[in-house]
């Protein structure tokens, strides 16, 4: 009997993917995936705890679970990902229906998982809530209730977590334009108010082997774009023994020259300190490497960046964006920061307001510091910025970042730009006017060959730079790198119009 899987995704590409790489092994297994959740056996939330509100949802989810569970015992509920880390067996306290519990180090155990609570029979808990297995324990795989994995692991060589990355398959017919590749995995750098290096783990580096293959494979089933994934991504350093090492730069450079075929290869997210300038000479050497950087900066003020233990100073990371300016005239930043950490003043969060004036980034991620159980702050730092300060300051900061973006965006106006179109634009149901069915003139404009009508609509895609663009077009260009003009601008989209193919891009 073929098994229906329900898969929900919360939180970074660092989820994603490993959504990916575990669905395409039940796959494998011959589970059917499924998008409704109610018409599923099998019903798994892969997890984050960086934000409050992602846990949020996660608790949403289970509740509502646990009648359907009573009504149908046999159903299988699993909780993997970071939360499931960071929360550990206590969560069976509160949901005691869920029977597997997996952290993200340990996801190659998961299709075994899956497969013996799905064998297992069950039976109905005390009290009527939830179930409880008989004859066999909830199925569980934590970094803590294992042995087999090691926290001094320092390549991947050993590591049967790559086998997860390893046993990946994609083909044509899944129709994957854009995809992720992992290349390092953890993080070492234990920031006060960051929850990740305690729920995966260390820093491990898969070999460059490994990566340029995968990404052959992907480019082979049709990938156009390839984003490397890793939480402190340009670490990246593979020791082959015999003072013989792989550092990012050479990766970059590996992975552009063995995959000729790739239009594109960018990479988040970069940790701003270890940036190097030989990493910065493969991007700006390597013509199909996007010129895009996310380099979380966080805060301003050198004060609230030691105590978020961050390892560099305001001036050491606008000196970072300078150079990579320097070398890239045409870069596109991107940034996060976290307004009313602990002891925050008007002064400190001034200090974050003039960063971001002098680095004008195209975009930043901007969040209102919130205490996260498992992290250093929550025991160091007393939460003392009031609630209605940090939104201010959220608001102020925001309002600011809008202004940068609209003024980047207004320099695009009469440009050309290469853009990955993602599909129907969001914004569609709110035009003033229903998508067009046209012929003649039209084909001209937008660099079409003339003759039969089309149907059109509002797209969307992204340039090399991660720039929104939306602009008309069929619905059957989803996928498809194409040239659009720059017409008009917004704080964060831009706004344009097909153009033939053999006009340059910029």
């Amino acid at each position: 009997m073929t098994r229906k899987l329900y898969l929900e995704t919360f939180g970074c590409q660092m989820n994603v993917l490993d959504s990916e790489l575990v669905m395409s092994q039940l796959r494998a297994q011959g589970y059917e995936a499924v998008a409704d959740r109610a018409a599923a056996d099998v019903v798994i939330f892969n997890t984050c705890s960086v934000r409050e509100h992602a846990e949020q949802k996660v608790w949403s989810r289970l509740g509502e679970l646990r009648e359907a569970k009573a009504d149908r015992p046999d159903m299988v509920i699993g909780v993997i990902g970071c939360m499931a880390e960071r929360e550990g067996e206590s969560i069976f306290t509160r949901f005691p229906h869920i029977d597997i519990l997996c952290g993200p180090g340990e996801l190659d155990q998961l299709p075994r998982m899956v497969h013996n609570a799905c064998t297992t029979s069950v039976a109905p808990s005390e009290g009527g809530a939830g179930s409880a297995t008989v004859g066999s324990p909830r199925q569980v795989a934590l970094m803590g209730s294992t042995t087999r994995r090691s926290s001094t692991y320092e390549t991947a060589k050993e590591d049967n977590l790559e086998s997860l990355d390893l046993a990946r398959t994609v083909s044509p017919s899944d129709n994957m334009r854009q995809a992720y590749v992992r290349i390092t995995r953890g993080c070492n750098k234990f920031c006060t108010y960051c929850v990740v290096p305690f729920t995966r783990g260390p820093e491990v580096h898969r070999p460059p082997g490994n990566i340029v293959e995968e990404v052959k494979m992907l480019v082979g089933a049709g990938a156009l774009e390839v984003t490397l994934l890793g939480q402190t991504i340009n670490h990246y350093i593979f020791d082959h023994g015999g003072g013989r090492k792989t550092t990012f730069a050479d990766l970059l450079y590996l992975i552009h020259e063995s995959v000729p075929d790739l239009p594109r290869l960018r990479f988040v997210t970069s940790f701003p300190r270890d940036f190097t300038d030989l990493a910065l000479q493969a991007m700006r050497d390597c013509p199909r490497i996007c010129r895009y950087l996310h380099v979380p900066a966080q805060s301003g003020s050198d004060r609230i960046l030691k105590a978020m233990n961050r390892g560099y100073t305001a001036e050491q990371y606008t000196d970072f964006v300078d150079r990579a300016r320097a070398m890239m005239p045409d870069i596109s930043l991107a940034s996060d920061f976290i307004v009313g950490f602990p002891t925050e003043t008007d002064d400190d969060f001034a200090s974050t307001m003039e960063l971001v004036r002098h680095c004008r980034f195209k975009n930043s991620f901007i969040f209102k510091y919130s205490p996260r159980p498992g992290t250093v702050a929550i025991d160091r730092f007393e939460d003392d910025v009031p609630d209605a300060v940090k939104r201010s300051r959220n608001n102020q900061l925001l309002a600011l970042q809008g202004e940068v973006c609209a003024s980047n965006n207004r320099l695009m106006i009469g440009k050309t730009v290469e853009v990955m179109v993602e599909g129907e634009s969001k914004l569609v149901s709110k035009r003033a006017y229903p998508p067009a069915k046209v012929t003649l003139g039209w084909e001209a404009r937008q660099g079409l060959p003339a003759g039969e009508a089309v149907s059109l609509t509002q797209l969307i895609g992204r340039t090399r730079g991660d720039q929104v663009v939306c602009f008309d077009g069929e619905r059957s260009l989803k996928g498809e790198l194409l040239n659009v003009e720059i017409v008009d601008a917004r704080n964060l989209t831009l706004f344009g119009r097909r153009v033939p193919m053999h006009v340059a891009k910029v």
